[in-house]
């Protein structure tokens, strides 16, 4: 959640942190802060809102030094404000921490701190470690002062700290939430996500679970909670900074969405050969499916964007390659006693690799003896090292809180394994798969075909920016689209409220609520169940209901039936969600920016989700 930055190195510091800070807003944005050795002392500058606001506090009162910690908030224990603002003190102000997680035994942990004369000065869990340290540093030195502390935590945490007794040294540890060092020439960072360090370095190494850092511009000492020495070599990056900044888009969702067929073709860059009926995986992925029993079930877990496209991929390996798939909510599935053994594969689906909810789903199917299958788009996070094989998406860093790329290079990812295993277990002839391969390597130019349709799709955002209740109905393959739909519009727009619904589901109760210039966005492209679309679509008009149609380009049938109509390019139903992902994440985009909304960084909401 929220973003952590700590540097050591060159002047300006402040400088340089901040801009780090400011790659990693999309993890919060609630408050920001700032601490630095100045050569005296650790000074401390706060303020609620945006980081904006403590840089605008910064130009008026500059702060300089020779190493800092910086962080943006997303609010957990705390309301927004600047006492409960990272970074955080102990009692003499010479101890300064940022955090990312939550502290679950923080009330017994402070209880027994304020009985040995600690004072507070905020609501957080967070400023308990503060004072923890303290307390251990009063009797051993402060690396191992610091593991001490983490030792009697329960929870999860990403950690960087900065002392006065030590003040060319930063002190970092994760455990269940992602921390990463950069390592540039004579500086060093700690952070949170990898967009934080790009401007400065592409080499960094992946903390694991459990681990301690202590960093300095000479090198890196990495160990065990328990002091143990490890060895890990730095990876290198392969995203460039530009990945990582708007190049001319008012936002980053919109550039995002305009990256879609650069993404889905990365995605599919040596992994498919259509001419060959060929699918490509790495070598540890090819030994991962070639131990696939044939009694083998499939467990697909993710939260959010990534769910619906699980929910797409569930369909699709059903129907295609013949294994029976359970597609569960990540927050979901550890409470509800899943029956795993070694013939069940589960598939964790997440963007940053470090989802805590689908982190502890791959846990949990790990203890029960299941395999698990990564879906992911970071190299390094937690997921994928904890995975038995992994499928990358290549869609790059994404910046904006609402998914859009990632989202249908995960689907794309999806169509090459579906296809992959019909073709193991010969249940696709080798033309139809030739020409399930073809239209798979056209996806690229055929989502730039849906994206021309902005211009229609920014005057129909006009005609319905003014509603205040939209449904997105939708049936087999794009039920699911209908939720992403949905979503996306609550996500960027929170003065709308969207619904997506099985269409069939309709008459089960929600139809009720249609009344005159309701807004129905229903997904109506060429299907075998077109029809018992239509039915449903005059079931709405019967009511009065607006119906804008997103249908599939040449059905002029259609238009008699769209009080306004979005047209994607004609394919198979199995390709349809990809193709209709755009216009639903254009029209949100259009009206929410019709209404004012802070499209990037939505209220309440932040970018991954590392705490449960």
């Amino acid at each position: 959640m929220c973003g952590i930055v700590g540097y050591v190195g060159k002047p300006p510091v402040v400088g340089t942190v901040l801009d780090a800070l400011s790659r990693l807003e999309y993890r919060g944005y609630d408050s920001a802060g700032i601490a630095v050795f100045n050569g005296r002392g650790i000074e401390v500058r706060k303020r609620v809102g945006k980081l904006k606001e403590l840089i605008a506090s910064l130009n008026t009162q500059p702060l300089e030094g020779q190493a800092a910690v910086g962080h943006t908030r997303w609010a957990t224990h705390g309301e927004p404000s600047e006492r409960n603002a990272h970074p955080h003190l102990d009692c003499r102000g010479e101890l300064a921490l940022v955090h990312n997680g939550i502290v679950e035994n923080y009330a017994e942990l402070k209880a027994r701190l304020l009985g040995q004369g600690h004072r507070f000065r905020s609501q957080t869990d967070t400023e308990v470690i503060a004072h923890l340290v303290e307390e251990h540093a009063k009797r051993l030195p402060l690396a191992e002062a610091f593991r001490s502390a983490l030792k009697e935590l329960r929870g999860s945490y990403a950690l960087c700290l900065i002392a006065k007794r030590d003040p060319t040294h930063l002190h970092g540890a994760r455990a269940g939430s992602p921390l990463i060092v950069g390592l540039g020439r004579g500086e060093a960072f700690l952070a949170s996500d990898v967009p934080a360090v790009l401007a400065r370095t592409r080499r960094v190494i992946y903390l694991n679970e459990q681990e301690v850092v202590e960093l300095s511009t000479s090198g890196v000492k990495l160990t065990t909670l328990n002091g143990t020495p490890v060895a890990r070599k730095p990876s290198t990056v392969s995203w460039d900074l530009s990945a990582a900044q708007k190049e001319g888009y008012d936002h980053f969702m919109l550039k995002e969405i305009f990256e879609q067929p650069s993404a889905v073709e990365r995605t599919l860059y040596n992994r498919l050969d259509a001419a060959k009926g060929q699918i490509a995986f790495d070598h540890r992925t090819r030994a991962f499916l070639s131990r696939l029993s044939s009694r083998e079930k499939f467990v697909i877990i993710a939260c959010g964007t990534a769910y619906h496209a699980g929910l797409v991929g569930g369909y699709m390996l059903e129907e295609l390659a013949k294994i029976p798939v359970d597609v569960d909510l990540a927050s979901e599935f550890r409470y509800r006693a899943p029956m795993l053994d070694r013939d069940t594969t589960v598939i964790a689906i997440t963007q940053s690799g470090e989802t805590a909810d689908t982190l502890a789903g791959v846990r949990l199917a790990k203890e029960q003896g299941a395999k698990v299958l990564a879906i992911c788009n970071v190299m390094g996070s937690s997921i994928p090292r904890e995975a038995d094989a992994v499928l990358y998406t290549h869609a790059g860093p994404e910046i904006a809180v609402a998914s859009t790329k990632a989202y249908t290079s995960q689907l794309t990812v999806l169509y090459l394994l579906t296809l992959s295993l019909a073709k193991r277990r010969g249940l696709v002839k080798p033309a139809r798969l030739r020409e399930l391969l073809t239209t798979l390597g056209r996806l690229p130019r055929l989502i730039e075909r849906s994206l021309a349709a902005e211009p229609a799709i920014k005057r129909i955002a006009r005609r319905y920016a003014r509603a205040r209740n939209f449904y997105y109905l939708g049936r087999r393959y794009n039920f699911p689209s209908a939720l992403e739909g949905a979503l996306k519009l609550k996500e960027i727009c929170p003065r709308i409220h969207a619904e997506g619904y099985a269409a069939g589901e309709m008459k089960h109760g929600p139809i009720s609520l249609i009344r005159n210039g309701w807004p129905v966005v229903f997904l109506a492209t060429d299907s075998t169940v077109y029809e018992k679309v239509v039915s449903n679509i005059e079931e709405v008009r019967a009511r009065k209901g607006e119906c804008l149609l997103i249908a599939s380009e040449g059905n002029r049938a259609i238009r008699r039936h769209a009080d306004a109509l979005i047209t994607v390019p004609k394919t198979e139903e199995l390709f349809s969600p990809i193709l209709i992902a755009a216009p639903l994440q254009l029209l949100a985009y259009h009206i929410a920016r019709l209404n004012g909304c802070d499209i990037d960084q939505p209220p309440n909401l932040a970018k991954s989700v590392t705490v449960e």
